[in-house]
């Protein structure tokens, strides 16, 4: 039986060339509306494994996705860098002069804001996925609407791209982490990425004192994002991805952080990705 992978949005979206770049063509998806959905369909076991994006070049970090792992317990077992190519596509035959409408994702219309500020005329509307209105757009024969999504949303959709590579910053990345129930995956010697979440007292310096056990620990953090505690007014839980050579020294670090910060939790341990 094929793996079955949960991905947010549709055939043709970012998330399917991940979850087939990552895994294999043989895979079989279940399509999820929400990263919700997404999350839902792995503890139901309706699939096996999942891919969700979590921070963008442009874009910064999808905050309620970090919120997401955390809360359902959710474990990070790998990660994928996406070069993000935007192209205007729409139902072959038009110019860009009779595009009325561009629908996309709300990231999507973001990165591109510059190249639309010369199409005053085009209305810009927020979709749930890139390749949602592509799929649409050749259902309905729709004129006079874009979408903006991937050359692989245009091939699927049977659309034609009038506007290449729009989106203001070319070195465009999203990272996407790969999601499991449980974080039995790969063995100890070939882990040298972890990410971790704690909280901290409100006392000075704490968390000056966190980074340091990193760096003694010869742990190099290469990411920390705060997230507010809706429970506690104005309190924060950070969540930090670190890269090492030898998995005890990760060991260490963690004994020394579940002594010194609350709710210490690791979400995942893995493989960095190139």
């Amino acid at each position: 039986m094929n793996l079955k992978i949960a991905i947010q949005g549709i055939q043709g979206s970012f998330h399917h060339q991940v979850a087939h770049q990552y895994f294999d063509e043989s895979i079989q998806l279940h399509e999820c509306s929400s990263f919700k959905e997404v999350v839902m369909s792995l503890k139901r076991n309706q699939s096996e494994k999942a891919v969700m994006a979590i921070e963008n070049s442009i874009a910064g970090a999808i905050l309620p996705n970090y919120a997401l792992i955390d809360k359902n317990d959710l474990h990070i077992i790998g990660e994928f860098y996406l070069d993000i190519d935007m192209n205007l596509m729409v139902y072959p035959n038009q110019k860009i002069e009779d595009i009325t409408e561009v629908h996309s994702h709300p990231i999507a219309l973001l990165q591109c804001a510059d190249f639309f500020n010369q199409y005053p005329h085009i209305k810009l509307v927020e979709s749930s996925d890139t390749a949602i209105t592509a799929k649409r757009i050749q259902e309905g024969l729709i004129k006079n609407i874009g979408a903006l999504a991937s050359p692989v949303a245009a091939r699927t959709y049977d659309l034609e791209i009038i506007a290449k590579s729009v989106h203001t910053v070319k070195s465009n990345k999203t990272r996407f982490v790969i999601l499991k129930k449980s974080n039995k995956e790969i063995p100890k010697e070939l882990i040298n990425k972890a990410s971790i979440k704690f909280e901290l007292e409100d006392n000075p310096g704490a968390l000056a004192t966190v980074l340091n056990v990193l760096n003694n620990s010869k742990l190099n953090l290469t990411k920390i994002q705060s997230l507010p505690i809706i429970e506690t007014p104005f309190a924060y839980a950070f969540f930090v991805d670190v890269i090492f050579e030898k998995h005890k020294h990760f060991e260490k670090a963690t004994k020394i952080l579940q002594l010194m910060t609350t709710h210490f939790k690791v979400l995942g341990q893995y493989q960095r990705a190139n």
